[in-house]
């Protein structure tokens, strides 16, 4: 046990250290690799908020017509881009489903179809055409079709 003591103050009085240089350059090493790294996540923070984005808007538009069907009642979508906002409420009572956000970075914009539309208690939509949604340079459509309220988003 002497000799375990003896061999750790003797190491502890050999280590002189690291010296103020070797500690700065490694911590610019740090530095930079931390910036580049910071650079790089950027776009792809963007591509995932894009993809939650239209995730959401799907999965929104999908509750509020399943809504209208299980309650048989009418469901009014309508979209709010001065306030980056989209609502469904129930026609009658004027009950809010959803009521959500969406980022500044997406726009949208009226097609051949008014930001505005009802799915009936069969779940049909009283109106059909598409809008536009512009995610940074981007432009989507959303097209919903003549019939049972399918719709679907493709990029232009």
């Amino acid at each position: 046990m002497r000799d375990y003591i003896r061999s750790f103050n003797a190491m502890i009085r050999n280590n002189q250290g690291f010296t103020l240089i070797e500690s700065l350059f490694v911590l610019s090493i740090f530095l930079i690799i931390a910036s580049i790294t910071a650079v790089l996540v950027k776009p792809h923070f963007f591509y995932f908020e894009k993809q939650i984005f239209f995730s959401q808007i799907k999965s929104d538009l999908l509750y509020a017509q399943q809504y209208a069907l299980t309650h048989q009642t009418d469901v009014v979508v309508q979209f709010l881009p001065d306030q980056h906002k989209y609502t469904a409420q129930v026609k009658l009572g004027s009950e809010t489903i959803i009521s959500r956000e969406y980022s500044p970075q997406f726009e949208i914009r009226k097609g051949t179809m008014p930001l505005y539309f009802q799915y009936g208690p069969s779940g049909n939509t009283n109106k059909f055409g598409s809008f536009y949604i512009m995610a940074g340079e981007e432009r989507y459509l959303i097209t919903f079709l003549i019939g049972r309220g399918r719709f679907y988003v493709a990029k232009e």
